[in-house]
């Protein structure tokens, strides 16, 4: 604000704006506005501001690969934004007028005009720990005296997974890449407080929220609740799909596949010999671009999401060798069917090992999604190759 506000004449409101198309618009979006009823001023407060700094995109897109992303808090103008979500993005803007003592509306101002300023705007984003809505829930916290927090300290109904799956399920093949790269930590147990990641999550906690007041009262935190515009969208399921048998006949016909194009070929023939060839390429390069990228991020990257991931086991950097071998059974190079065997037969040992170290306790990462598909897929490719070898023996 301009710093001539009263707190008497402040008036607090959480934005939430719903999911949109693109990755980073799925999780929906949590802005504030401050008002100075008196003055006839209203400024809008983002925290989900980001970009390359001075143009530098090379140093953004380093900083984004290594977990290191930055992103700051800007001020601006409140129905040009709210215009921008209608016409430009079709996303719900919807508005929680907050019932504050005028204290605690100050307070709130006076952290946005702190964070706003130039020395203060940027912050180390975090996906789920520190975003555009994790910030205003814990501004508004701070104001309460720690009340919302005491309040969302019970066990969330889900984990960050099922968030997580619930959320991105708009996109089914990307989905499951974000679900291959992340690791066990999303499985654990979390707080309602931490649900709060997500705008739609924190508007919820807020809409039956109760405040205590000094005089032993307790009452709504939410005064007034309206839908500024309503888009046509639908909102994200309250389940996380379970795709796992849809996954499982996936990774079964994937094998099927490598074993009707190996019994095709058994004679010699030259086209089932170059489409399973070109499929070993294909898998190759899907799986082991997935594998080398897991690798990379779990090794030498703040992205800690990743560490530890128990689906390097399924695809991991040795897929990409399938690519070249691919290619060399196409060209019916004599030692293709050696070496894919030998590759194929790795990559099953490191997929059955990874369902045999979950009777560990610590193996806990619910990864059944990759499971259902990249076991049966690796495990029937090593088999049609062994067969394979059998056969030519016999023969």
């Amino acid at each position: 604000m301009t710093g001539e506000s009263q707190p008497a004449d402040l008036s607090v409101t959480l934005v939430t704006f719903s999911p949109g198309d693109s990755l980073v618009e799925w999780w929906g979006h949590t802005s504030f506005v401050v008002e100075d009823r008196r003055l006839k001023h209203a400024r809008l407060y983002n925290f989900g501001m980001f970009g390359p700094k001075e143009g530098d995109t090379v140093g953004f897109v380093k900083d984004f690969a290594k977990g290191r992303l930055i992103f700051w808090v800007a001020d601006d103008s409140v129905l040009g934004t709210f215009g921008f979500y209608k016409q430009h993005l079709n996303r719900d803007v919807r508005l929680q007028e907050l019932d504050l003592e005028p204290g605690e509306a100050m307070k709130i101002a006076t952290a946005l005009g702190t964070h706003v300023l130039p020395d203060n705007r940027y912050y180390r984003y975090h996906h789920y720990n520190d975003n555009c809505s994790t910030r205003p829930r814990d501004i508004i916290d701070a104001a309460l005296g720690g009340q919302l927090k005491a309040a969302t300290a019970g066990t969330s109904r889900m984990t960050l997974r099922q968030h997580t799956l619930r959320y991105s399920m708009v996109n089914p093949p990307m989905s499951l890449i974000l679900d291959y790269l992340q690791a066990d930590s999303l499985d654990q147990p979390i707080s309602m407080q931490k649900d709060a990641y997500l705008p739609d999550e924190l508007e919820q906690q807020l809409q039956v929220f109760q405040v205590k007041r000094a005089e032993g009262s307790a009452r709504p935190l939410v005064k007034r609740q309206v839908d500024w515009f309503k888009s046509n969208r639908k909102p994200p399921p309250q389940l996380a799909p379970n795709w796992i048998p849809y996954e499982l006949m996936v990774g079964l016909l994937l094998a099927g596949l490598a074993f009707a194009l190996g019994h095709w070929g058994r004679t010699g023939k030259k086209g089932p010999r170059v489409l399973l060839g070109l499929f070993t390429a294909l898998l190759g390069l899907v799986l082991g671009v997935l594998g080398s990228a897991l690798g990379f991020l779990m090794s030498f990257t703040d992205h800690d999401v990743t560490f530890g991931n128990e689906n390097i086991f399924q695809a991991n950097p040795v897929s990409l060798a399938l690519l070249p071998l691919g290619v060399m059974l196409m060209w019916g190079a004599k030692r293709a069917p050696k070496w894919n065997r030998a590759v194929w037969t790795v990559l099953a040992a490191g997929s059955l090992l990874g369902v045999l170290i979950k009777v560990l306790p610590s193996a806990d990462q619910a990864n059944g999604n990759i499971l259902s598909i990249l076991v049966p897929l690796n495990v029937g490719f090593a088999a049609m190759w062994w067969l394979d070898a059998k056969r030519s023996r016999v023969t």
